[in-house]
Parts: structure tokens; sequence; C-alpha cells
């Protein structure tokens, strides 16, 4: 029997009370941020990881420092949260959504290639779930019409792909450590990268442009805040710093990262057991050469007569916790149906020469069918009882659909 795993462990524990032993006072830095920017590098296999503090200004710094401007064009998919497209929204620019592949519910490359046009700066890819999408096809996409590739991995750590790690494929990627991802600090981002001068940009927009800061260095000394010359912001930034506190618990998290990632893995698998042989219940599917880190298990539910309301419901009743829809698709949200964009609509429209989707159904056939189809089952069980109980009523439950 597996044992039970503390989310969070004696490691986050002390490296919490050493930054508040510190009294947060510059003559006793602990030096967390930098402490776990290198760890994290070391173990997704990149140059350089600058902390944020969430995944959302992860996206927004690394758009920037990816060149993208007002009126420019980010391809993006829609089955995945909004706050993938709100970062693109955020830095002026006109999100296009591209389909997905009914199989794996990743962006589908040959999508993406029919909506590249003279103003596509960028693409933004999601590991949803856990599993990566195709990246080879992308990359070479992004290569011939010089496009820059930032990776949405925040549901996924420790993904393959094709013997690579998930993170180290594009040009920029960017890691959540929000309370439900594999790793967390309750909040908190990373941005990976392997071109210097492109973390050079990210951490001076993430840093309120503060000239003296760079990809290995996120705070300014003494001697230049004491300094009256001192010219301190070379350029416009935002305050997305990771706190010290975050960056702590995340070291400790990033250290046991390798048992926090299989405990998913083997939830998963668990499920999956319990699933085979259940024609109308398709997990999404994981081609050989990928590893699939399962932030959740989806699952595509594909019977006639069974209706998705009806699964949850009964599952529920015989003591589930629960099972999660996917998000609505992005462009069918009210703010894409009103274009309520805080007021970057109205730079869309001074700035963007190029002519809008339409962003209504069948945009993305696959996709919108999709998003009616997914039941998403947790995975994050730390108690591994709890886990096989959850996975015995999920037999259950497949029983009495199969009985009636």
């Amino acid at each position: 029997m597996k044992l039970t795993i503390k989310r969070i462990g004696e490691r986050e524990t002390a490296y919490v009370k050493e930054v508040l032993d510190s009294d947060f006072r510059g003559p006793r830095n602990t030096n967390m941020l930098k402490r776990v920017e290198e760890a994290f590098s070391k173990r997704m296999g990149v140059e350089y990881s600058i902390g944020h503090v969430n995944g959302t200004a992860t996206l927004h710094s690394a758009l920037y420092a990816a060149g993208v401007r007002a009126g420019d064009e980010v391809i993006v998919p829609p089955l995945t949260m909004a706050a993938t497209t709100m970062a693109v929204l955020q830095q002026d620019a006109v999100p296009v959504f591209a389909d997905v592949v009914e199989e794996t519910f990743q962006i589908d490359p040959k999508s993406i290639e029919k909506l590249i046009t003279p103003r596509t700066k960028a693409i933004i890819t999601v590991a949803l779930y856990g599993l990566s999408p195709d990246m080879d096809p992308i990359m070479e996409l992004a290569k011939k019409h010089n496009l820059v590739v930032i990776e949405d991995d925040a549901q996924c750590f420790l993904g393959e792909y094709k013997g690579r790690m998930v993170g180290s494929i594009g040009h920029f990627s960017s890691f959540s450590f929000q309370s439900s991802k594999h790793l967390t600090a309750g909040e908190g981002g990373m941005v990976c990268t392997n071109s210097l001068d492109a973390a050079d940009l990210v951490r001076r927009f993430s840093v309120l442009g503060y000239a003296s800061v760079s990809a290995k260095s996120g705070k300014i000394t003494k001697d230049d805040i004491q300094n009256p010359n001192y010219e301190r912001h070379a350029s416009m930034g935002y305050n997305y710093r990771m706190p010290d506190l975050c960056a702590a618990i995340v070291l400790g998290q990033v250290e046991r990262i390798d048992e926090l990632v299989q405990r998913r893995i083997d939830v998963a698998n668990l499920f999956l057991d319990v699933m085979k042989g259940c024609d109308w219940l398709i997990p999404q599917y994981t081609p050989k050469e990928y590893k699939n880190t399962y932030w959740g298990l989806a699952v595509r539910i594909v019977s006639p007569t069974i209706s998705w309301a009806d699964f949850r419901t009964k599952f529920m009743e015989l003591g589930g916790d629960g099972i999660y829809a996917t998000w609505k698709l992005t462009y069918q949200e009210p703010m894409f149906q009103m274009m309520n964009f805080a007021g970057k609509e109205d730079v869309i429209k001074a700035t963007y020469k190029g002519e809008l989707q339409e962003w209504k159904l069948g945009l993305c056939p696959v996709a919108e069918r999709v998003q009616q189809q997914i039941l998403a089952f947790k995975t994050n069980y730390w108690e591994w009882d709890r886990a096989e109980k959850q996975a015995d009523i999920l037999k259950q439950t497949i029983a009495y659909f199969n009985a009636k």
C-alpha cells in the first residue's frame, strides 16, 4: 500500500522559517529567489528561470520579451483557462484561436498553420492536463515564419516530449505554482528560457524596469539605492516579483518534485485501470513518446444514452468527490462575446490592421465538441487510501450505467 504524502513538508517549513528569521532585512538576506531559480533551471534543463508572482504574470512577461506589441497577433488554443488569452490582451495584442486535436485536446499544428498572417508574432501552446502538444511541427512553423513559441506549462511538470523535457522546447516556457498545480506555494510562477537576452528582458519587465537587474539577479544593491544619482528605471516594467516566502515554499517543492509528480501519475493510472474495457469513457490519448504527468485525468464521455451531468451526479451519489468540467471555450466567455476587455478593446481598434475572427459557434468545431464531453478527475490525492476509495466509486459508477 502506498503511503500518505504531505502536500507541504518539512523542507518547505524549514525554508519559510529561514526567511522569517531574516526579518526580511537586507543584511540577513536568504537569497531565496536566486536559490529557487537556480534549482528550477537545473531540474527543468534550462539556462534561466525568473520567478514571478503568478502564472499569468509569467505569460505577460514572456510576451513582452518575445517582442509582442500592440496590434500583433498571437495564436492560442481556446480549450484552456482564459488567463492564457488574457495575457495576450494585457500586452495589447490580438488573440487568434486555433482548434485542437480531438484525441489529445492539444492545439492542432494544422490549424495553427492556416491562421498565420504577416501580423502573427507568437504562438502560445498549452500542455493541457499534463500532456505536451505536438511541439516539433509547431517549432518548424515558428522557424519558417520567424515566430516565437511560448509554452504554457502550468499543468505540466516533468512531462516529456520525444525524450525532451516539457518546458525546454519553446523559446519561453511558463509555469504556475497556484494551489491546484503539481508544485505549489499557494501562488507564484516561473518563466524559463535558454536565451540570455530574453531572460534579461523578462527580468527587467517583471521588476519595475530596474536598470541593474538581469537574468541572474533580481535585486538592486544598497550601493545603487543609496546613490542620489542612480538612474533606477531603464524601461517600463511591472511589479511581478516572486515574494521570498513563496520562493521558500517553491524551493522545498522543487526538491520534492519527483515524489509530488509521481503521486498524480499513480492516481491517474489507478483510475485508468478501473476504466479498462469501458468503451464510452475515452481517456486523453498519450502518444508513445510522450510522458503525461496528469495534472488531472481528462476523459471524454461518448455515449448516446449517458449524459455528462448524469454521470457526475451518480458518481457523487455513490460518494465521489466530484468531477470537473473543462473550461468554457475562451471565445465563448461573456468578455469575448461583449468584447469587454477593460479598455483594451479601444487599443485593438486603434492599432489592429487585420480582420478579427468571428467569435461565434463553429469557430473551432473540434474544441467545441470536446469541451462538452470532458470529465476531469482529480489526481491530487495525498492519502492513498482515499484515492483507492475514489477509484472503487468510479468502478461502481461505470457498473451502474453498464447495467442500465
